[in-house]
């Protein structure tokens, strides 16, 4: 373990380091770096495009030499932490730049996130400058954010981006003090840059952390595998404080690309976008690929500039590869896998015969090192199937939690994903389950037991269990469970509402609740949720059943 100069702990060994360093995968540079020097040479490029308009890197540049300079001049040095809840606006680029300037620290948090969920991810990262919208999607940010402040001591600086009523400080009055920073601080490409929270199977997030070298960064790999070198224009409708989205926003630094932001998926919309701006690749979960395949047949449209389409985070029938084949003109979509600890472990497979592989594989393994182990972490017989252990130069470098990680890694430095799978003869992952409880809700994963652990304060319940349901758009959803306590009734809006008032993210609710007199257990009274996710999807095939 190695202490980086944010205060945490980090797996960076020597040999770690060697074998970066060697790697083709890590830059050694950062974002500021690269956009210093693209815009030296092209100022005028576009490297992005949000709502509809074009960004230049010399002038996202510009604004985030203002805004590291109004930062720094608030005492914010390498090292700090700062966050941002924002969409998918110009915005959120700038920030990431300012930040790379610094040597900050960014902690990305996603808009969906209520006071219960953003008041622990900031007072865990230590945050002290937080970037929000006053107002989206009919939520009031700036009111939250002045809730929370009295519970975080850490945070000296609230900043509304967008305000429309002139709080005491906001994004624009930052930019329009007009005076850059002065010292720019040598930044370790090795360092942390980003910390990104993920649901955990304990109910408490987990801080994954990465370097400028890691993380996002891999996006680049991805990107040069499905143009073939190529370059080109990448579509991205996941949101930017998502390691998805955050990796198109840093991909134009990296690559000669555009990235096309949309701010809400709309497969119509999408349409359009990707034939006026000339679109080559899209990523995303399973819902975004099935609704733009249903709009193109729809509509007559074949969308001839899309190239490739990476799909992953949720499960991904064949059928709608194959079906993405016969669609559009010349698009390929494939199956990939990763997470936030060890982003794009598989590229997908786009050659001319590799359809198959990219239906029923979830991608060929590329540049990292994968092995299948058993319960008792010995590795299982050729084609197996264990849980999967993954390193490689893109890995995390650690939680922020140091026992959290000691639990994550083995003696080898492989990372224990909690997911199972085998590998094939073609060095392709099959994704066959889960060993982590958590529910994959249209790719954004969420803990079983954090929920669990709200149902349990609700006084109607003696005991819940929460588990995945099939559903037709997000892959699966939340159904609980429950035992309730005697004499007392719950139905599913009291439970809606009930939970909706602890103050997490709407995605947490759960869709379905069934009251049971008592759960299916193992013969230690462990919970049988195998049986529970048989149960469920019982239930929806007889209700299908019988509206039919």
């Amino acid at each position: 373990m190695k202490k980086d100069i944010s205060g945490w702990n980090i797996e960076l060994s020597q040999q770690r380091l060697k074998q970066g360093r060697a790697s083709s995968e890590w830059l050694n540079q950062t974002i500021a770096d690269m956009a210093a020097d693209m815009a030296t040479h092209d100022p005028q490029r576009i490297t992005h495009v949000f709502e509809g308009q074009p960004c230049r890197v010399g002038e996202l540049l510009q604004e985030a030499r203002l805004l590291a300079g109004a930062l720094q001049r608030r005492g914010l040095v390498a090292g700090d932490a700062i966050s941002f809840q924002l969409p998918n606006w110009r915005e959120a680029a700038v920030i990431d730049l300012a930040s790379s300037l610094l040597g900050l620290v960014i902690v990305p948090i996603v808009p969906i996130y209520r006071d219960a969920e953003v008041s622990f991810m900031l007072a865990d990262a230590r945050v002290k400058a937080a970037f929000f919208p006053q107002q989206y999607r009919g939520f009031d940010f700036a009111e939250m954010m002045r809730r929370l402040r009295g519970e975080l001591p850490a945070l000296q600086l609230l900043c509304c981006v967008r305000a429309e009523q002139g709080p005491a400080l906001d994004y624009a009055a930052l930019i329009a003090e007009a005076e850059p920073a002065r010292e720019l601080p040598q930044v370790d490409p090795n360092g942390v840059k980003l910390v990104l929270y993920t649901s955990g199977t304990t109910g408490r997030p987990k801080a994954v952390l990465h370097s400028h070298n890691t993380g996002p960064l891999r996006l680049k790999r991805g990107f040069e595998h499905w143009t073939r070198g190529q370059g080109g224009t990448l579509l991205m409708a996941s949101p930017v404080t998502h390691v998805t989205g955050l990796s198109g926003l840093e991909l134009p630094f990296y690559l000669p690309s555009r990235t096309v932001f949309m701010d809400r998926w709309d497969a119509r919309e999408a349409l359009d976008i990707i034939d006026r701006e000339q679109v080559t690749v899209s990523l995303g979960a399973t819902p975004f690929l099935h609704e733009l395949l249903a709009q193109a047949e729809q509509h007559g449209r074949r969308l001839p500039s899309l190239q490739a389409f990476a799909c992953g985070g949720a499960e991904v029938p064949p059928a709608l590869i194959y079906r993405a084949a016969e669609v559009f003109e010349r698009c390929r979509a494939f199956r990939v896998f990763g997470s936030s600890e060890v982003p794009l472990v598989t590229l997908g497979f786009v050659g001319e015969q590799q359809l198959a592989l990219a239906a029923t594989t979830d991608g060929e393994v590329h540049d990292y090192q994968v092995k299948v182990v058993d319960d008792d972490g010995q590795p299982v017989v050729p084609g197996g199937e264990g849980e999967l252990m993954i390193k490689g130069p893109a890995m995390f470098l650690g939680y922020a939690d140091a026992e959290q990680t000691a639990a994550s890694f083995d003696a080898e430095g492989y990372f224990a994903t909690g997911d199972l799978g085998r590998l094939t003869a073609d060095n392709a992952i099959v994704i066959t389950g889960r060993k982590k409880d958590l529910i994959n809700r249209g790719g954004e994963k969420i803990s079983a037991k954090e929920v669990e652990d709200i149902l349990h304060q609700l006084p109607q319940i003696n005991e819940a269990a929460v588990v995945s349901m099939p559903h037709m758009r997000l892959g699966e959803t939340l159904c609980a469970y429950v035992i309730l306590r005697e004499g007392q009734d719950l139905s599913q809006p009291q439970m809606v509402q009930l939970v909706s008032d602890s103050g997490v993210a709407r995605q947490k609710i759960p869709e379905q609740l069934v009251v049971l007199k008592d759960f299916p257990r193992t013969a230690s009274g462990k919970v049988r949720k195998d049986q529970l996710r048989a149960d469920i999807r019982a239930r929806l095939e007889q209700q299908t059943a019988v509206a039919q």
